[in-house]
């Protein structure tokens, strides 16, 4: 059997179909929680794990779905999932779960979960649905945890919480809205570079 394909289906989430620096989807969380590492960092797990899960039912039961209700059926599995991982938070991580605030549960109308399963999960079997899962929720984690991490280390000179520049003046703009957008276009820009040089030398 070839396995090619089926590594594609990870490995593409990380790069080509990156939902944040690639199809600049789930903007919302990742502006508004990302002024630090850990919370980006959270907010992708707890995302990841909604879109795999999510994935893995859809899979399972597309073929019992009536196509007039396909929309309502994965959004009504989202938003259990979402609930999941809502209350684990609450239970388990209070200073997290009070940290991301409402953008837990505005996991749910997250565009880039449902289309997933429109585009992926609903029209493929449960192997390629879980690599195609796993390998965009994991784009998804590096892409907050990267983001949260720069803000963090430039907004106060620490580092998942711990100092790593002493005597670093702070930039405040970095834990500001616009310190957001302001680090996500240099991203976007820097893998758009990327990718432009290493196509003209392929």
């Amino acid at each position: 059997m070839n396995w090619t394909p089926w590594y594609q289906e990870y490995l593409k989430g990380l790069w080509r179909e990156n939902p944040i620096f690639r199809m600049l989807l789930g903007m919302c969380p990742t502006l508004a929680v990302t002024t630090s590492a850990i919370n980006g960092l959270s907010m992708g797990l707890a995302t990841t794990f909604v879109l795999t899960s999510t994935s893995f039912v859809v899979s399972i039961i597309r073929r019992l779905v009536p196509t007039q209700v396909r929309i309502a059926t994965f959004t009504m599995i989202i938003a259990t999932f979402v609930t999941v991982a809502d209350l684990f938070l609450k239970a388990k991580f209070p200073p997290i779960s009070k940290a991301l605030g409402p953008y837990v549960p505005l996991i749910v109308v997250n565009c880039f979960i449902l289309g997933r399963q429109e585009v992926f999960a609903s029209k493929n079997p449960l192997g390629r649905s879980l690599l195609d899962a796993l390998g965009v929720g994991t784009g998804f984690i590096l892409a907050l945890t990267l983001l949260g991490s720069i803000r963090e280390l430039l907004g106060a000179g620490r580092l998942f919480g711990l100092e790593v520049i002493p005597g670093w003046h702070p930039w405040v703009v970095m834990i500001l809205p616009a310190g957001a957008f302001l680090t996500l276009g240099f991203l976007v820009a820097s893998m758009n570079l990327i990718e432009e040089r290493t196509g003209k030398q392929g």
